[in-house]
């Protein structure tokens, strides 16, 4: 099983490779590709040293799957020449997410989507992935009707240098900021770029890949995406309304049960998801279950994800897994 991962020096890329070396990823050759400043750089892989090289010399070493995170442009050129190869493509960019023709996968939620002539899989945007790994298996069971969705997201879903910026503010420094504010003691209703009507392409990637993952364009979804000065990930406030009348404990259950949720809801006790304790984890982490009184047939949940893993490195090697198990690689 030769692996490409492509973006392998980038902050979603070297989690890739940790998620594959912790999963047991039957990798039997790493390729390790970055862009042209990168190559010739050192990695370690499994206790081995592994030379990082191009996208040119990755393409003639013909992998059986390209996981790939180093941004749309990348992914549009380049994806198709390894697909061209006989590689299966998963992708961690926008740029195939709403492309017809192109899957857009959580292996928990829509893994019939797959198929074996599938060449480019898309891997869906960080916030989108944790919110329908929660709530899937509740649409399945009673129908959303609404979503009302304000996120809470980490610094980390920007890049390494929105890292830099915040610890430089913290240090009384601020040099090559990735915000147009400070982001230290603040929070930023603007995650990526302004688009129509006032929503930005995040808020967006809510409301079309949701569509697109569950199946239900008649789903009413409105967003709201913050950045907040957090590392460990990303959180959101969903207040969810149902077609069908619904009790908690039946709610509470059906996130029991679900794969790859975690039911954290004692607030008694002060259990609930926070991206501290999601830091590290796989699980999306679902917490402040409670009726909303206002509106019938609606609940309120707190929802919590560590966004390099589940909202994107995870979740690319759980399709990966898929695609293995089905003997289609």
């Amino acid at each position: 099983m030769k692996v490409a991962v492509v973006g392998a020096t980038g902050m979603v890329g070297t989690v890739i490779l940790n998620v594959l070396e912790e999963r047991n990823f039957p990798v039997t050759e790493l390729l390790a590709v970055a862009s042209a400043r990168s190559v010739g750089k050192k990695l370690q892989f499994k206790g081995e040293e592994i030379t990082v090289i191009g996208l040119e010399d990755a393409v003639a070493a013909q992998p059986d799957i390209a996981l790939f995170s180093a941004g749309g442009a990348t992914s549009l050129e380049w994806a198709p020449k390894f697909a061209a190869v006989g590689t299966r493509v998963i992708d961690n960019s926008s740029a195939w997410r709403m492309d017809a023709k192109v899957p857009l996968v959580v292996p928990e939620v829509n893994a019939e989507a797959l198929r074996a002539s599938d060449t480019i899989i898309a891997n869906p945007n960080c916030s989108t992935i944790q919110m329908v790994t929660a709530l899937g298996p509740v649409h399945q069971k009673y129908g959303i009707r609404r979503l009302v969705i304000s996120t809470y997201q980490s610094i980390t879903g920007t890049g390494v240098k929105a890292v830099q910026q915040l610890e430089d503010e913290m240090q009384g420094t601020a040099t090559a900021p990735a915000y147009p504010h400070q982001i230290h003691k603040n929070a930023l209703p603007h995650c990526d770029v302004f688009q129509e009507a006032g929503y930005t392409k995040e808020e967006l990637k809510l409301v079309n890949e949701t569509h697109k993952i569950l199946n239900d364009s008649s789903i009413g979804i409105t967003a709201t995406a913050v950045r907040i000065p957090v590392i460990g990930g990303h959180s959101e406030a969903v207040n969810v309304e149902l077609n069908t009348p619904y009790e908690l404990k039946d709610l509470r259950q059906l996130f029991q049960e679900s794969p790859g949720v975690v039911l954290e809801d004692v607030p008694e006790e002060n259990s609930y998801p926070m991206p501290i304790t999601a830091e590290g984890k796989d699980e999306v982490f679902v917490g402040r279950i409670r009726r909303d009184h206002s509106n019938a047939n609606t609940f309120n949940a707190w929802i919590v994800a560590d966004n390099l893993r589940k909202g994107a490195a995870t979740n690319t090697v759980q399709i990966a897994e898929y695609l293995v198990a089905q003997g289609w690689v």
